[in-house]
């Protein structure tokens, strides 16, 4: 990768053109494409014979509004979360950070910039998901566009930040496939992505609804079935909040510039 930063510019212009070669890297990373593009799909698909299963007349779901916030959950932690924490991890190892550094880039637009291409390429695919998903289960349209909006908003800042503070604590590319693990896990469990907080127990879900994205996936959720009272979406907002806040103190405190020895 060059580390030829932008000409003195606005920190837009620096950002765009670090997102440029972030991008061109992207495209040639066989395997990373093959996660963020062909892996949310696949594990949508896979699960669809769970929910079809469940229960759901008491929540007021449908397979749809299981299926589809679930789906585009993936995308975030597959496309953002887990790609992110590679792309961190890769590029403190081959010391480009550090070059970066030297350069016009200050800290945040060196993450920013790199994280622009997996949040941009995440965002048309859960377009493209949504559009699918609402042909193929035959749903009708969001009744509240922007709770839907504002999920993914918030769910691609939470990635890209918790993707930076586990980026701190993983020494090598191969332990990048290790050190996302707990995240995916825990998400894809406790979420609501799967098992919906509304048909567990309620003691079980108000724990689960702490979890980082749980937030997002609820947002998403209430997009397409406006269930959300002002009480619940202060709730929800003020937990993504206080993840993301957490997450940058994180990263500030504890993320590294150059290779861990």
């Amino acid at each position: 990768m060059s580390t030829t930063t932008a000409a003195a510019g606005t920190p837009a212009s620096r950002m765009k053109a670090l997102a440029r070669a972030e991008l061109t890297l992207l495209g040639r990373n066989k395997a990373a494409m093959f996660t963020a593009l062909v892996l949310p799909a696949m594990l949508t698909f896979s699960m669809s014979s769970a929910v079809d299963g469940m229960d759901l007349e008491e929540s007021g779901l449908t397979v749809g509004t299981v299926l589809l916030p679930g789906s585009l959950g993936y995308v975030l932690l597959f496309a953002v979360y887990s790609a992110l924490v590679g792309v961190f991890v890769v590029r403190r190892e081959e010391l480009v950070l550090k070059r970066l550094r030297t350069g016009e880039l200050r800290d945040r637009e060196i993450l920013a910039g790199a994280a622009l291409p997996a949040v941009a390429l995440a965002f048309v695919q859960c377009v493209l998901l949504a559009a699918g998903c609402t042909v193929v289960l035959d749903m009708a349209a969001p009744r509240a566009v922007w709770l839907a909006v504002a999920g993914l908003l918030l769910g691609a800042a939470l990635m890209c930040v918790l993707a930076a503070a586990t980026a701190a604590f993983t020494r090598s590319a191969e332990g990048a496939q290790i050190s996302v693990m707990p995240m995916l896990l825990l998400s894809m469990v406790g979420s609501g992505m799967v098992v919906p907080l509304d048909v567990m127990p309620s003691a079980l879900a108000s724990v689960c609804e702490l979890l980082p994205l749980s937030p997002a996936i609820a947002l998403i959720r209430g997009g397409w079935t406006g269930a959300l009272d002002t009480g619940e979406l202060l709730g929800h907002l003020g937990t993504a909040v206080a993840w993301t806040l957490l997450g940058v103190f994180a990263v500030r405190k504890w993320f590294r510039w150059e290779p861990r020895r």
